[in-house]
């Protein structure tokens, strides 16, 4: 199953530079990196990032994660990814664009 991380483009430049990161700010205040499933990302860019231009979709494969990715309660009761150690840059599958259109992100057709 993927599971996905929207960054910042320096977010992701830094995870880039260093091969892992501790997360966005509030991953960093919070001890865990917070990821969305397929059916969670919109709703996490609309409420997290809206009006952000610039972001970035990063999809991981949840399984290779292991124990250290938890699915806990969040947001309207619903089971969300969090991942209980640093974001490495080997975890990601892929990044695309997460560009504003109209006031709201596009995301990939084919996101799964």
């Amino acid at each position: 199953m993927l599971i996905y991380k929207i960054f910042r483009a320096p977010e992701w430049a830094a995870l880039q530079a260093a091969g892992e990161t501790a997360g966005a700010p509030v991953d960093v205040a919070d001890g865990y990196v917070h990821f969305s499933t397929a059916a969670q990302a919109r709703e996490t860019a609309a409420k997290h990032f809206a009006g952000e231009d610039g972001l970035l979709l990063l999809a991981l494969e949840a399984e290779p994660l292991g124990t250290a990715l938890k699915w806990e309660v969040s947001r309207g009761g619903a089971l969300f990814p969090h991942l209980y150690r640093n974001l490495r840059l080997t975890d990601v599958l892929w990044s695309r664009p997460l560009p504003l259109v109209d006031g709201t992100h596009a995301f990939p057709e084919d996101l799964a």
